[in-house]
C-alpha cells in the first residue's frame, strides 16, 4: 500500500484529483447543510482533504508538490475579478476619497493585529512572517511570505482561518449594527477576508462583489509594497 501511494503521488494527477474531489464533496455538504455563511465549502473541503492525507499517511510535501499545478490558476482567477470591478467603476469613482482614506489604515491593521497578538504570545520570527500577510489573496501572500522568510503552509492555514472568520464577523457586525449597504459589506469582506470574503460578497450582490474585489486587490497591492519595507524596521522582529 505505501508503495502504491508513493507511485500515485509521484504524478500531479493524484494530488489534483484529491483536491477536486474534496472541493466537490465540500460543496455538496455545504448545500446539504443549507449553505451556512459561517462554514464555506472551502473550509469543509480543507478539513476533508486533511483527513484523507492523515488517514492515508500521505506526506504534505508530496501532496503540495503535485497540487502546485492548481496554484497556477490562482493568478488568472484573481485578475478576472477586475471585470465586476470595472462594471461598478461609477460607484468607485464616487467614493474615491473615503476609499483612499480608509484602505491604507485597514490594510495596515489587518497585518498589525495578527503580528501583534503572535508577538505578545512569544511566537518566533518565522511565525510572525507567516501571519503578517494572512488577509491578502493567496498568490500575493505566498510571494510576501517567501520574501519575509515565513512558512507557506502556515500562512495558508492562517489564510483559511482568516477568510472564514472574516465572513462570520462581518455578517455578525452587519446584523448588530444594521448595516445593509452592499458597498460597505463588500469592502469589509474584501479587505479582511480576501478571496473567501469576495466569494461571499458576490453572494450578497454584484455591487458588494465589486467592492470586495476592490478591497481585496488594493489590500494586496498595499501589503505587497509596504509590508516588506516595514519588516526591515529595527526592532520590528527579532
Amino acid at each position: 500500500m505505501p508503495e502504491l501511494l508513493d507511485h500515485l503521488m509521484a504524478s500531479p494527477l493524484a494530488a489534483v484529483a484529491l483536491t477536486l474531489a474534496a472541493y466537490f464533496a465540500g460543496e455538496r455538504l455545504f448545500r446539504a447543510a443549507r449553505a451556512p455563511a459561517w462554514c464555506p465549502p472551502i473550509l469543509v473541503a480543507a478539513l476533508l482533504l486533511a483527513g484523507v492525507l492523515a488517514l492515508l499517511a500521505i506526506d504534505y510535501a508530496d501532496y503540495r508538490r503535485g497540487a502546485g499545478w492548481l496554484m497556477l490558476l490562482l493568478g488568472p482567477a484573481t485578475v478576472a475579478l477586475g471585470l465586476p470591478l470595472y462594471q461598478q467603476m461609477g460607484h468607485v469613482r464616487a467614493l474615491w476619497r473615503p476609499l483612499l482614506a480608509c484602505l491604507p489604515v485597514a490594510a495596515g491593521m489587518a497585518a498589525l493585529y495578527a503580528v501583534g497578538i503572535a508577538w505578545l504570545l512569544g511566537a518566533p520570527p518565522e511565525t510572525l512572517a507567516s501571519l503578517a500577510p494572512k488577509s491578502v489573496t493567496a498568490p500575493i501572500a505566498i510571494a510576501i511570505t517567501e520574501r519575509l522568510g515565513g512558512s507557506v503552509p502556515l500562512m495558508m492555514g492562517g489564510l483559511l482561518v482568516t477568510g472564514v472568520a472574516a465572513i462570520g464577523a462581518v455578517g455578525l457586525m452587519a446584523r448588530w449594527l444594521d448595516i445593509r449597504d452592499e458597498r460597505l459589506l463588500g469592502l469589509a469582506l474584501g479587505i479582511n477576508g480576501h478571496a473567501l470574503g469576495t466569494v461571499r460578497a458576490f453572494e450578497i450582490g454584484p455591487t458588494a462583489g465589486a467592492f470586495a474585489s476592490l478591497g481585496m486587490s488594493l489590500t494586496g497591492i498595499l501589503t505587497a509594497l509596504l509590508l516588506p519595507l516595514a519588516w526591515r524596521l529595527p526592532g520590528l522582529v527579532g
